[in-house]
């Protein structure tokens, strides 16, 4: 019976062969180690950009490159469009009641209190001395999300020192959870937690490392507010702690900033810091405008600014390896996608940042190459014309409506000084040859991180 069943494929006018009951399990299983390219190839076929996925085991997908239906479901349809509940239970043991893991009423408190944060002036104030004291990829990206959200400074920089293990707990937090996801069946994951073994067990260990820290933290905070009767500062924790939230909702919250903020600009630095390699025109440019700015210290107005090459290198960096490279929402009630997709109740309706970048119909035929001049409203002037205000439906890297990143400023200006002060001083050569491998996780990142050789720059060449 399941030979005939396995023989009679229906094959959908834009998605993979789906079979009766098994839906496209087997091709979504052949292809598990590599579904963003799998999702890119299936979108890229599609009229409309756009393929659903029935599979066994899994709610009924659909995934989108259409910038129409991504503004659809992000902004104009917002409210049928939540989290939802097979995603929050998925990262639930890691972010618990975070805001990246809530909706509705909850969310709407956390962003609120977060949006005060991630004002102008605290970004002019704390972010620009924080940054003079940092200075290294990954942990540096770690150390300013603990220090802008807890005042704390969590992480030795010194590479010959060994990671934290408060990082590692991270580490092993997000990778399992995004496993979950990815997982072919989705009743795996859950069975391997009620058993309590390997992955499983090794995630509730993480968890335990990751809450007993941040747990310790707001605890010390609190007791500190007690003595004082006073706020200490205008750092996430000092406003949550303040606002007499649970202790829960107040330890998650902080666990999901730190997450979001950890790996996401250090990946597209050190993607950014490759393909620069790759191009070494694009890199004597970018050198040239860092070289030409007046002051030699960076400022706060310069970063944010003046430094337009490297904004757009930036953006075309994370436009082919975009550190979130999908996101889910679920779908309360039926509905319909400006571009006639129909969606019923309960849909996980996934809009692709990874596969919209290779979309010949958002960015051209040249859409495989990395060309800072797109971003520019004239393309042949690197350091006299102005950048585009390109959609953010079209590139939804920071998501978009209203739950776009709250913390995008500061991504920016974090990600400026630090390849500006890098490429003012160093050249970067990566130490072999070959691509390196994409992998996504709850953030993506380069697989084994960028191997190099710096060297002092000579600037009398």
């Amino acid at each position: 019976m399941l030979c005939k069943i396995c023989k009679a494929p229906k094959l959908p006018a834009d998605g993979p062969p789906t079979y009766p009951i098994l839906g496209c399990l087997i091709s979504f299983y052949k292809n598990r180690h590599r579904l963003l390219d799998w999702y890119t190839e299936l979108l890229t076929e599609s009229a409309t950009n756009t393929v659903v996925i029935n599979r066994f085991g899994a709610p009924r997908t659909i995934v989108t490159a259409n910038s129409k239906n991504v503004e659809y479901v992000l902004k104009t349809n917002f409210n049928n469009f939540p989290k939802g509940k097979p995603f929050t239970e998925i990262l639930g043991d890691f972010l618990g009641y975070g805001i990246f893991n809530v909706d509705g009423e909850l969310w709407r408190m956390q962003r609120k209190l977060a949006c005060h944060v991630f004002s102008t002036s605290f970004l002019r104030e704390f972010m620009m001395s924080t940054l003079k004291d940092e200075e290294l990829l990954k942990r540096l990206a770690f150390n300013m999300i603990c220090k802008v959200s807890l005042r704390v400074d969590r992480c030795c920089l010194d590479p010959s020192q060994p990671v934290s293990s408060l990082n590692e707990a991270f580490n092993t937090a997000s990778k399992i959870s995004a496993k979950r996801a990815a997982a072919p069946l989705f009743l795996v994951w859950k069975v391997k937690k009620w058993i309590g073994v390997r992955s499983e067990k090794w995630l509730k260990n993480a968890v335990e490392e990751v809450r007993t820290y941040v747990e310790g933290i707001i605890r010390g905070k609190k007791r500190k507010i007690d003595e004082s009767r006073e706020n200490h500062g205008e750092d996430l924790l000092s406003r949550l702690t303040s606002a007499g939230n649970d202790k829960e909702v107040t330890r998650d919250m902080i666990i999901s900033f730190i997450m979001a903020g950890r790996d996401t600009t250090s990946a597209a630095m050190t993607w950014l810091f490759w393909l620069l390699s790759c191009h070494p025109v694009i890199e004597k440019e970018l050198v040239k405008e860092i070289n030409n700015m007046e002051k030699i210290l960076l400022d706060y107005e310069s970063l944010n600014k003046e430094l337009k090459l490297l904004k757009a290198s930036l953006c075309e960096s994370m436009r082919l390896y975009p550190p979130v490279p999908w996101d889910s929402k679920h779908a309360m009630a039926d509905d319909l996608l400006p571009d006639g997709t129909p969606v019923q109740a309960g849909d996980r309706v996934t809009y692709f940042p990874y596969g919209m970048g290779r979309m010949e119909a958002l960015w051209g035929e040249d859409w495989y190459e990395f060309r800072p001049s797109r971003w520019f409203v004239k393309p042949a002037s690197y350091h006299e014309g102005s950048l585009k205000k390109v959609c953010p439906y079209k590139f939804p890297v920071f998501q978009a409506g209203p739950r776009v990143c709250l913390g995008k400023e500061m991504a920016f200006i974090q990600m400026n000084y630090v390849v500006a002060s890098i490429l003012r001083q160093f050249e970067i050569k990566p130490v072999v040859s070959e691509k390196p491998v994409f992998m996504p996780l709850l953030t993506a990142h380069m697989a084994g991180g960028l191997k190099v050789v710096i060297q002092k720059r000579d600037h009398s060449r």
